[in-house]
């Protein structure tokens, strides 16, 4: 048996022992100047991120469930307990990162529904005279039904027949809701947008199969600029609608419906272990780049009930009864892959990645103040008016979360200093976790960079196109969110929000290894390459960063 062989059995618990060492010298591979690998090298790298999930949260499942799949692919490789995620910590710079090696100011992906100074509203079909000025939604919003979980496909016996889902969706996306290019005047396809290119797009050059499994058509973005690096993305919607639960709701406002919609992709996931394309119809062969996203863990930490469950946490960073029960399913669910693995005698050549595109804010329900945006952007907009009489609206778009990004229609000095004096002089009634008034000043920001202060923040030059004219961290414990239905959200820059978990298990890693120090999620890209025996140095955002590749020994 292999030394791969027997790390992997070892996560299953078929081994008493684990191989120490490996075959791969994987030391030298501190940084992307290292080259590619040789020794050893994966044929596979599975790659699962879990939408919500903190560092915090898996060393406390590890230490309740020591024999659990998830201590096993801890204890069987390196676990990373201060790994950061991007800020702002949203899905779209957080995956984005993983599969890029880059931040938001390389990629040019802040959110996933932002504003864009230099392109055309959506729908424009004549640029002439067309004042530049677009949102940039990535979104359900654009599938051509996200009313279905199959985004417009037609496919019937929904939502069970969704593995029958095409992997090449990119035409179930409506060009009318894009934003326009001005040059061109067509429209701005997801993977047109990212300013560099992906992992996918690296392996796809070497020979290599690829495929993804995440929750929007819009991740049609993880293409690459090229927009062919992912040969099987399998994205069901999960804001459509979800029968059998809820009228109205869709697959996040029930846990157990959350549950329902992962799994689909867990079973994509064991179709393509058993060499398969996502739906299990042709052998294709396993990936050589593949994985999901899970978005359970997510819904858990921001429902206040599910199933008759209490969701997210009981005190600061200890798991409530619904967290607790869908902790339990991801772990089962991550066994089931490593299990499979072993089954078909790939447990030699693939190693696992355990990460996230962010954490969740706050972990201390005590220190939650729901807060609704909107009275402080239409404020901020009369006043503006009122100060500049024939004047439109400042606010051009704004996303808000437990963060805030604007994007204004006055980009100069003096209208970013305005909408930062004005929002830091406000204060209100917010709630707390029961519901109750809450008290906030400040509009509930701690910090709040502007102008060219923001453009600095996140390392472009002022007047980016792309970058937002006002970027607010908010409080510990503020959630930008009307009525009293969230108790947790992300996109800012707390911890809860940055602190995710990072775990790589495979040769050329060291087996029951912990390392405290600093390290981003955006390592994730160039550490998949030479796990591969790929060059780090491929990916674009990696030449302009300097991205290091994750230490494995």
């Amino acid at each position: 048996m292999t030394r791969r062989s027997i790390r992997l059995a070892a996560i299953l618990g078929v081994a008493a022992t684990l191989a120490g060492g490996s075959l791969a010298a994987a030391s030298q591979l501190t940084g992307p100047a290292a080259g590619p690998q040789k020794a050893a090298a994966a044929k596979h790298v599975l790659l699962l991120s879990v939408d919500g999930l903190h560092q915090s949260d898996l060393a406390w499942y590890v230490a309740k469930h020591p024999g659990s799949a998830l201590a096993k692919l801890v204890n069987g490789g390196v676990q990373y307990t201060n790994a950061h995620t991007t800020t702002p910590s949203d899905s779209f710079p957080g995956m984005v990162a993983q599969v890029t090696g880059g931040g938001p100011g390389t990629t040019g992906v802040y959110y996933d529904d932002t504003y864009n100074h230099v392109l055309l509203p959506a729908g424009t079909t004549n640029c002439k005279g067309v004042k530049p000025g677009a949102e940039v939604d990535l979104t359900e919003d654009i599938d051509k039904n996200k009313a279905s979980i199959d985004a417009g496909q037609g496919l019937s016996g929904l939502p069970n027949s969704i593995l029958q889902m095409t992997g090449t969706p990119a035409d179930l996306i409506d060009p009318s809701k894009l934003p326009v290019d001005p040059t061109t005047c067509k429209p701005v396809y997801p993977h047109s947008y990212l300013q560099v290119n992906t992992v996918f797009n690296v392996a796809r050059s070497a020979g290599l199969r690829t495929a993804w499994s995440d929750k929007h058509i819009a991740y049609d973005i993880l293409n690459g600029l090229s927009g062919n690096g992912i040969q099987d993305q399998f994205s069901p919607e999960i804001n459509s609608n979800a029968p059998g639960y809820p009228a109205g709701g869709d697959w996040t406002t029930d846990n157990k419906a959350t549950e329902q919609y992962d799994s689909y992709k867990v079973k994509a996931v064991l179709n393509e272990i058993d060499g398969y394309d996502h739906s299990g119809s042709h052998k294709v062969g396993t990936p050589g780049i593949f994985g999901m996203n899970f978005q359970s863990v997510s819904t858990a930490q921001k429902l206040p009930t599910s199933e008759g469950l209490k969701g997210g946490y009981v005190s600061k960073g200890v798991p409530g009864p619904l967290l607790q029960k869908n902790l339990d399913y991801i772990n089962t669910e991550v066994g089931a892959m490593v299990k499979e693995i072993q089954a078909k005698g790939l447990a030699s050549s693939t190693d696992i990645i355990l990460s996230a595109k962010h954490g969740q804010s706050p972990t201390d329900p005590n220190a939650l103040t729901r807060i609704d945006d909107g009275p402080l952007l239409d404020g901020l907009n009369a006043a503006w008016k009122k100060a500049h009489p024939g004047t439109g609206d400042l606010v051009a778009h704004s996303v808000d979360d437990d963060g805030m990004l604007l994007w204004l229609n006055d980009r100069t000095a003096a209208a970013t200093a305005f909408a930062k004096q004005y929002l830091l002089a406000q204060s209100g009634q917010g709630n707390d976790i029961n519901g109750n008034p809450k008290a906030f000043t400040n509009s509930g920001l701690s910090k709040v960079y502007a102008g060219a202060d923001a453009a600095h923040y996140f390392g472009v030059k002022p007047g980016d196109p792309r970058v937002p004219d006002l970027f607010g961290i908010a409080k510990y414990g503020v959630v930008y969110t009307g009525g009293k239905s969230k108790i947790a959200e992300h996109g800012g820059a707390h911890s809860d929000d940055l602190n995710v978990p990072l775990v790589v298990c495979g040769a050329g890693v060291a087996s029951g290894k912990t390392k405290s120090g600093d390290v981003q999620t955006a390592q994730i890209a160039p550490t998949i390459l030479s796990l591969l025996g790929l060059d780090p140095q491929q990916l674009q955002a990696v030449q302009r960063e300097h991205t290091q590749v994750l230490p494995l020994r």
